[in-house]
């Protein structure tokens, strides 16, 4: 059977902003509440949330939201049209790799009427990217967003903002680390796992160890062969199966398709001897609505209403 082709956009740069981001989310007092603001979302090829956004006044364009990216980046193509001067370069650690690449001054980058000053954007080809640009944690870490896949909305919200009450939302609590949010209360089929959130990836991807002790517990279990491809086009084969249940908190989903692959995140996180997974946009459109609340580290799952 022929490898498919399996997207995935996970950004991860080092940088100072990290620590900045690990120490904003740990504050007791949140900002003034303000109204949440409600952005008609669209998809892209792999059915991961776009937006609209504005840079430096021109726009709009097509970014993807990706909670599972420390930095938000913007593709070349875009960059040069619009003139942007050079900023230098970052360490871009990806799906697949590690790597230096050229970044761009983003002056002024507006999403949903709030503008965020000064952003050095990784530039990167857009046929990696799979849209015109990224919105990372630095243009979200303190705000919650609620992505609500059935009335195709973004809202963007202050943590504590007031959400709408529903008996079918299952709250989970969750750790940061390096600004993405990792859920520990979580297992596949009853082996425990550390779970990151990450709606920029295609596909939610299992670590190696994570492969073993279900194979070991599974032995009938059967893996496709097939390739995650990340933002600077670097490819690295994985494996692909489906496991009959995962938990997460109060959670139960059945019959999910995980890739398994030595992933760098994994790494990135000092996750990769111990089981762990991104869960993927493939698997987050199982719910209505999902809410992820960075300052207070909470996601919410609203089910369908046919469970």
């Amino acid at each position: 059977m022929p490898a498919s082709r399996h997207r995935v956009s996970t950004v991860m740069i080092a940088t100072s902003l990290l620590l900045v981001c690990a120490r904003g989310a740990a504050q007791s007092t949140p900002p003034p509440l303000v109204q949440p603001t409600v952005i008609d979302s669209a998809a892209d090829s792999a059915m991961r949330m776009t937006v609209p956004v504005m840079i430096d006044g021109s726009g709009p364009y097509h970014f993807i939201v990706d909670t599972g990216a420390d930095r938000s980046v913007i593709s070349r193509a875009l960059a040069d049209s619009l003139g942007l001067e050079a900023a230098g370069s970052a360490t871009l650690h990806g799906m697949v790799s590690v790597d230096r690449v050229s970044t761009v001054a983003l002056k002024r980058l507006g999403i949903a009427g709030r503008v965020i000053p000064r952003i050095n954007a990784p530039a990167l080809a857009e046929s990696n990217i799979g849209a015109q640009g990224i919105l990372g944690i630095d243009s979200l870490k303190d705000r919650r967003i609620i992505m609500d896949f059935r009335a195709r909305t973004l809202t963007i919200a202050e943590p504590g903002a007031r959400e709408p009450v529903d008996p079918d939302t299952i709250v989970v609590t969750a750790r940061s680390r390096y600004g993405q949010l990792v859920l520990v209360d979580a297992q596949i089929d009853s082996v425990p796992v550390t779970v990151i959130i990450d709606s920029g990836a295609q596909n939610t991807v299992g670590n190696t160890a994570l492969r073993t002790l279900l194979a070991r517990r599974h032995r009938k279990m059967r893996f496709v062969g097939t390739e995650l491809i990340d933002v600077t086009g670097a490819r690295l084969a994985a494996e692909v199966s489906a496991v009959d249940k995962v938990r997460i908190g109060g959670i139960e989903l059945r019959q999910v398709f995980i890739a398994f692959a030595d992933a760098h995140p994994f790494k990135r996180f000092g996750l990769q001897n111990r089981p762990a997974m991104l869960l993927g946009i493939d698997t987050l459109r199982s719910f209505r609505r999902v809410s992820v609340d960075f300052a207070q580290r909470k996601v919410r799952f609203l089910l369908p209403g046919d469970v």
